[in-house]
């Protein structure tokens, strides 16, 4: 892990402990567990932010923080993943949700053309927002498992191959 990239990266909690939007988490924030980088809090941290990122409203980073503080989870972790959706990338993984929820709801695929109006958003959203919903939760849950699970891996194959390194090194 680039451990001293991350920790000069990340900013120091009594320093956001005054700031005036994160002063409903009080002493919370100073929690050296959501600030340490150690594996549980790491990876548990990842997952959680990979899952959030494909709820398809735009309050991932609040949502990642305030579950981040809430499970004692690392902060910044959790609120880096959430941008595996974003800008460049929404479309192609909204759009494989929504197929996702099609298959698994065995609807034929509708076609339909967005136009930012309310009038689409009333009527022309209708058909299309139970598959999307439901390919979004699976595809969460599922990136948030696989993430954890593969980070997990990563990182406990790194702790043993620095361990046999270690061991076979001459005294």
């Amino acid at each position: 892990m680039p451990r001293r990239l991350l920790q000069k990266l990340i900013p120091d909690p009594a320093t956001l402990k005054n700031r005036w939007f994160l002063r409903p988490f009080g002493d919370r924030l100073t929690d050296p567990q959501l600030w340490t980088l150690h594996r549980r809090g790491v990876t548990y941290a990842f997952g959680l932010g990979l899952a959030i990122s494909f709820i398809p409203f735009p309050v991932h980073m609040l949502l990642a923080c305030t579950l981040a503080v809430l499970i004692r989870l690392n902060i910044p972790v959790a609120v880096t993943a959430t941008f595996f959706v974003n800008p460049f990338s929404i479309m192609p993984l909204y759009y494989f949700a929504y197929r996702v929820g099609l298959l698994l709801l065995q609807e034929p695929r509708m076609r339909f053309h967005f136009v930012p109006t309310l009038h689409w958003l009333r009527y022309g959203l209708a058909p299309v927002w139970k598959p999307f919903l439901l390919g979004c939760l699976v595809c969460g849950v599922v990136s948030g498992v696989v993430g954890w699970l593969l980070l997990e891996g990563i990182w406990r194959w790194q702790v043993v191959s620095r361990y046999r390194a270690r061991r076979t090194q001459p005294a």
